[in-house]
């Protein structure tokens, strides 16, 4: 089991809380759950039983639209909350999909034992509280983006993001996705991502080694968006 005493994932709302005495009993509930690069561990419209947090490991969080086509809703990396939108609320069913990155480890609450856990310990209560919130904000700046970038402004912002979120190392972002992921996260095709990452190579603003971007230019790449000033990472 994933100890979340030994978990260095600070961010983690329950490991922040981990030395109230009263979680003692609800983290011998808590289950670990390990997946396979690929590996998906929640579906979209499924009955929605429990909340996970990301211990070790990247995942993507999935939408289907119009057409059956896939949006890209978010990303979740170590300590971060995934299914929260079904998995814990009035929902009984999940309202996306969740796919493993990379070999990744999950913590996994049930509803009823999570919903204990809030009750007694108010400080974890408010903490979700404000995460919540921060979603929400987050969910309407995406909205905004989507809908006052062009698409080239989209492709930037998201390597941007990744780059804010998951870091670099030698100029290559520390996330390998497909093309199509990058397209489905910034709404729009893929074929416009590969002209416009094309682009953005000859330009020497941007790098690519098989799958993995890397940003050469940040400046020039903020530049570029900077009258959106609603960019934010989460």
């Amino acid at each position: 089991m994933a100890s979340c005493f030994q978990c260095e994932n600070s961010n983690c709302l329950i490991k922040k809380n981990s030395l109230d005495g009263r979680i003692d009993a609800f983290l011998n509930k808590k289950h670990t759950v390990r997946c396979k690069k690929s590996q998906q561990f929640i579906m979209e419209g499924t009955p929605a039983h429990g909340l996970f947090f990301a211990y070790k490991g990247k995942v993507k969080v999935v939408k289907t639209g119009v057409d059956d086509r896939e949006q890209i809703v978010r990303f979740a990396k170590d300590g971060e909350i995934i299914g929260h939108r079904g998995g814990f609320g009035s929902s009984k069913y999940y309202s996306i999909s969740a796919q493993a990155l990379e070999d990744t480890t999950l913590c996994y609450f049930s509803q009823d034992d999570l919903k204990d856990i809030l009750l007694s310990i108010p400080n974890l209560t408010f903490d979700f509280m404000l995460f919540y919130a921060d979603e929400l904000s987050e969910s309407e700046t995406r909205v905004r983006k989507l809908a006052q970038m062009s698409v080239r402004e989209r492709v930037i912002d998201t390597l941007l993001y990744m780059d804010a979120k998951f870091g670099s190392s030698n100029q290559l972002l520390n996330i390998t996705l497909s093309r199509k992921d990058y397209a489905d996260y910034s709404g729009t095709t893929e074929e416009q991502v590969i002209r416009i990452v094309s682009a953005l190579k000859k330009e020497g603003v941007v790098k690519a080694t098989g799958r993995k971007l890397g940003i050469i230019n940040h400046k020039a790449l903020s530049e570029e968006i900077a009258k959106h000033t609603f960019s934010q990472v989460g």
